[in-house]
């Protein structure tokens, strides 16, 4: 484990785990554990030792979105920063996101706010303790959703939901949020860490190229005809029937082992 003031790394059996690491403050984003995250998902992107992707925090919260004492200082204080962090930090983060060609699995231990639960949305799969919640606080604030939240949200829960969650700043615990389709699967606080590291162990050890296309086939058909999410799927089916997996698969089946996939 690689251990710094604000981010940790971790990697075991594929999957590289990575925690955001200010507890005390409950995660929530400086400039500097922004810069730290959107550079370690993109060393994330690009190792091919990495295969699955875990996103957790530290202590008893997730993330509790942008640290507002940092962002009230820089703007009295004239500086422009806190202006430029939605281009700057949070929407090249949540592009990497969700256009890693691998899977990535958000572990939500505890309470996540504005971009932290903007974060576990934009992620494939949400597994979330029994102690979670979500809240999309912006309009308190006077602001709007940003770092993907208005595309992501209603996607998982539709735009009714989404809508009445933004306006309303309703905290949604983890029970609902399991009964709406926010999150897929709720645990016991002790047994989250185990159990999504679980869940990212299968995924590294499957058909990673396969879950790549399914995640762009799914994004592109989100929002195309039907003639175009075809398309879709066809160009998808004809590159993933020529690798090795599938044809691993293939003979898997007929010889009635378990197939050994490497992600080529």
């Amino acid at each position: 484990m690689t251990t710094d003031d604000v981010l940790l790394t971790a990697d075991a059996d594929g999957v590289r785990t990575l925690t955001l690491n200010r507890p005390k403050a409950y995660n929530s984003l400086t400039v500097e554990l922004k810069e730290r995250l959107l550079a370690a998902l993109r060393e994330a992107a690009a190792d091919d030792a990495v295969r699955a992707v875990v996103l957790t925090g530290a202590g008893k919260a997730f993330c509790a979105g942008q640290d507002l004492k940092e962002h009230v200082g820089l703007l009295q204080a004239g500086d422009p920063a806190p202006l430029r962090t939605v281009a700057d930090h949070y929407n090249p983060i949540v592009k990497t996101i969700v256009d890693m060609p691998k899977p990535v699995i958000s572990a939500v231990n505890g309470p996540a706010a504005g971009a932290g639960a903007a974060f576990a949305y934009a992620s494939d799969l949400r597994i979330a303790a029994e102690s979670s919640n979500f809240l999309m606080a912006f309009a308190n604030v006077g602001l709007g959703p940003d770092s993907g939240a208005a595309w992501t949200l209603q996607r998982l829960i539709g735009y009714g939901r989404a809508a009445e969650l933004m306006l309303l700043a309703r905290t949604v615990d983890a029970e609902e949020a399991l009964r709406i389709g926010l999150v897929g699967e709720v645990v016991a606080d002790a047994e989250l860490a185990e159990r999504a590291q679980a869940v990212a162990a299968r995924l590294a050890a499957g058909p990673t190229m396969a879950y790549s296309k399914i995640k762009g086939v799914l994004t592109l058909a989100a929002e195309s005809t039907l003639d175009e999410a075809l398309a879709a799927e066809e160009e998808a089916q004809g590159a993933l029937g020529r690798t090795a997996d599938h044809t691993e698969a293939v003979e898997a089946f007929v010889a009635k082992r378990k197939p050994n996939f490497t992600g080529a």
